[in-house]
Order: structure tokens, then sequence, then C-alpha cells
């Protein structure tokens, strides 16, 4: 093979080919990875009303708005001409919902190791291959083996994308410059709601003019696509990649330094530190949030509201849309603020996560209180995640602010203690909604306002973005200054 210099002929033609940083181009495959991850995780919301035997609502609401609205045009319809009615309970369907986040809590705090010692590509694009596969495959096991078949595929689904948010946020560390981290990682995380538009949106249109399995297949194949196209043009880290011009590689040397030898963990100083146990709670009260939204919305509009599909479909993806473009204006904002010094890195880290915490329960309890006024509830619920969206700029990339080397074990303890959420708020919520009526749900509002303002509080008094003494940069600079300050950890 001819080469020039060092590099071959082929290699530098592709290099030239790619008219972008690949650092740009890594962060919009982990934006497009999290669209497909998540469009095979919350696309069970609508599903799951299209298996069910849906409960005959001759209870109008009152006046106090307790009961449920009048149906929208083509809900009848709908519900005759559906050829699969499991008698499924209220309790059970919450549980086919959270049961995903079983597997889920179990792979994380492995995954995050993998990630931090092997490198993050192949750790997340395994994972997303045996997500496409259980997702493909989910409508026949649920044909042969119905609700113990979708649980048991559910949970496995859980077990393969356990790994994703650990390796995703190695892959950033070694990527993204801090200076650039605000926007390319709220970028790249913001895949959370536009996989959860394309979800809405794709399985509405899709189950209302296709059989239902139809929907998993798809979203299943174009999962396969990505994994092979990212295992193509993505490397762990800049040193690997094959076709980063030498600019760039030097840029992101000089800016993210290289921890070349291999480090056990430092766990005890991890586990008990003051600002991963608030990080921890945070991440739990946006998660209760923010799962009751993406499980649950669908089954309120249709249960409550009584939104046909088609138009659930549509309506439900609103509000994601919403924190789509929220997210990614607040990581420009927030690279601003802290480029321009009018806020200090830790100062912006908090004010954007209780933004983000206080301002999605106040509008999620006003939602409730709406009546039947079908597009004012709606609206309120699209201001609420709108909201929502300065916490991928906030709490969401303190993981690589706290220590770049173990930032995906630090995420894999949030996100997996995050996932003992996701179990438990559907089964909760199942539980206070036996009869699906809006005061019921007006509950669980009240409920989910009192969970994110508590996890913003927290994180405002005692989270940081503050490099942590056991991030192996900060022990090298200490031992250069022979300074021997305490650390910040419970003893």
């Amino acid at each position: 093979m001819m080469t020039v210099g060092k590099q071959p002929i082929w290699q530098q033609r592709c290099t030239r080919a790619c008219l972008l940083p690949i650092r740009i181009v890594v962060a919009t495959m982990g934006f497009f990875g999290l669209v497909c991850a998540f469009t095979n995780r919350v696309s069970i919301a609508h599903i799951i009303l299209e298996l069910v035997a849906h409960r005959n609502r001759t209870d109008p609401i009152d006046r106090k708005g307790s009961g449920v609205c009048a149906p929208d045009g083509g809900v009848s319809a709908e519900r005759i001409n559906r050829r699969i009615n499991h008698e499924w309970s209220e309790s059970l369907q919450g549980f086919i919902l959270g049961c995903f986040y079983i597997g889920y809590f179990v792979v994380h705090i492995p995954g995050g190791m993998l990630a931090d010692r092997f490198g993050a590509k192949w750790v997340l694009g395994i994972s997303m291959l045996c997500s496409a596969l259980c997702t493909i495959f989910t409508p026949l096991i649920v044909e042969i083996f119905h609700e113990k078949g979708l649980i048991a595929v559910r949970i496995l689904m859980g077990v393969a994308q356990g790994s994703i948010f650990p390796a995703l946020t190695v892959l950033l560390s070694h990527w993204v410059p801090p200076r650039e981290r605000s926007t390319l990682g709220a970028f790249c995380y913001s895949g959370v709601s536009a996989g959860t538009v394309v979800s809405n949106l794709g399985s509405g249109f899709m189950i209302h003019y296709l059989p239902w399995g139809m929907c998993l297949i798809v979203f299943g194949t174009a999962t396969m696509f990505w994994m092979i196209a990212f295992v193509l043009i993505c490397a762990s880290t800049p040193n690997e990649h094959l076709f980063i011009r030498p600019g760039e590689k030097a840029y992101l040397k000089r800016h993210i330094p290289v921890q070349k030898e291999i480090l056990s963990t430092p766990w005890r100083r991890i586990l008990f530190s003051k600002a991963l146990i608030a990080l921890a709670i945070s991440q739990m009260g946006h998660d209760w949030g923010f799962f009751a939204i993406v499980s649950y919305l669908p089954k309120y509009m249709s249960d409550v509201l009584q939104f046909s599909i088609l138009s659930n479909g549509i309506m439900t993806s609103l509000p994601f849309i919403a924190l789509w473009l929220s997210s990614l204006i607040c990581g420009f904002l927030a690279d601003w603020l802290i480029r321009t010094r009018r806020m200090t890195l830790n100062v912006e880290r908090k004010v954007f996560t209780f933004i983000s915490a206080f301002l999605p329960g106040v509008l999620m309890v006003v939602a409730s209180y709406v009546g039947c006024n079908k597009s004012l509830a709606v609206a309120f619920f699209t201001l609420s995640l709108f909201t929502m969206g300065p916490f991928y700029a906030g709490q969401k990339l303190t993981p690589m602010d706290m220590s770049p080397t173990y930032s995906g074990t630090i995420m894999a303890i949030c996100n997996g203690l995050g996932s003992v959420i996701g179990v438990a708020c559907p089964s909760i919520i199942g539980i206070m909604t036996t009869d699906t009526t809006m005061r019921q749900w007006r509950s669980v509002f009240w409920l989910s306002f009192a969970i994110l303002v508590f996890s913003g509080i927290v994180f405002a008094v005692w989270g940081t973005a503050d490099r942590q003494a056991y991030d192996p940069r900060i022990q090298r600079q200490r031992r250069r200054k022979r300074s021997h300050k305490p650390l910040d950890v419970f003893t």
C-alpha cells in the first residue's frame, strides 16, 4: 500500500474528506445514539396502550375536575378495531413500564468501570447492538409469551442499555475540552429528548397505520445501522482515531490531559464524597420527574384527556421538542456565561440544575388543574419540559467536571441510583392511579413537585463542579506543591 509520510493514502483521503472536527462528529454520533436508544426504550409507553383492553369510561368530568374528559374523535373506532386486548391491571402495566430499569440498574457500575478502563467505543457499540436486537424481537416474544415475555425482554433491554450513559460520559470526557463542554455535552445529551420526540411521533403514526410490531422493527433496525456507522467512524480517544487531523489532535491533547497508567478506583473517596451524594440525589429527583412524563404522559393523555393514538403521538411529542430546543439553547448559554465570566462553572451548574427542578414541578401541577382544556394542558406540559432543559447543561455534565478520569464510574453510580427510581416510579404511579382519574393524577404531580424541588435544593447546597481530590490530576498538583489538605469526604 502506498504511503505518504506516516499515513497510508486511504487514511489521508479520509482525513481530508471529513469536513467537521472529529470531536463534533463524535458528539453528533452520541446524539444520534441516544435518539436510537430512547426510541427503543420509550416506545413501550405507546405500545402498551395498543396491547391492553381499554376501560370504558362513562364518568364525565365533574365540577371539581376529579373524573375524565370527553374522548377525542376517532377514539371509539380505534378501540373497536384493536385485535389485542390483554386484561392487564394498572399496577401490572406500571411494572411493565418500569421493569426495564431492573436490568438497567444491574450493569451501570460494571459498564462504567469497563468504559473507564478499556475505552468507551466497544462498550457503547455492543450495548446498542443488544438493545436493537431486543427491540426487533419484542413483537415475536409478546406473541408467544404475552406479559411474561414482555417483562423478560424489557429487563434484557435494560441490561443492554445500562452501559450507555457511563460509556458516553467517558467518550465525551476524552473528546470534549472543558471550554466546549456545555455546548457539545448538552447537544449530545439532548438526544434523550430528541429520541423521545421521534419515539412519540413515530409510534403514533406507525401504530395508527401499521401493525404495532412494525414500530419496534423500524426502531431496532435504525439502531443497528447507527451501531455500524459508529464503529466505523468513531474511536474511544483522539490518539486511536484514524482520520483525525494533526492540529485537532494537538488541540485536544493540550486541553484534555491523557491518563496513561491504569489506576485502581478510589471507591471510598468517591462513594463518601458530599459532592457525589448530592449529585446522586439530584439525579434521582430529576429521573422521577422525567420518567413520570416519559412513561405516563401517553397514558394520561389516553386515559384522562382521551386523545386518540395518532393525536396522542403528536401531542406527547410537543413537550419533548421543547425539551430538546431548551437543552440546546441552555448549552450555548452556559458556555457563554462561563466564557464571559458572568458565572463561574460551579454557580452555572447549580443555577441551571435548580431551575430544571423547580419550574418543571410547578408547571406539572398547574397542568393538572386546567381540567379538560386539552390545549392548555398540553401547553403547560410543554412549558414544564422546556424548563427542564437546563438540566443537561447543569447536573448532567458535572461528573466530567468532578473527575474526567473517573467520570464513567461517577455517572454509573448516579445513573444507576436513578434507575432505581425508574423501577419505582411507574409502579407507584400505577398504584396511585388505579381509577385513572384526574384527581388521582393530581396527587402524582404534587408528589413529583416535592421530589424535584427537594433534589434541586440538595444539589444547590452540597453539589459542586470543582475537580475532586481523588482525581489523579489534582493529586499530581498536590504532590508538586507538597500540600496535605484534607479531602472533602465523610469519615
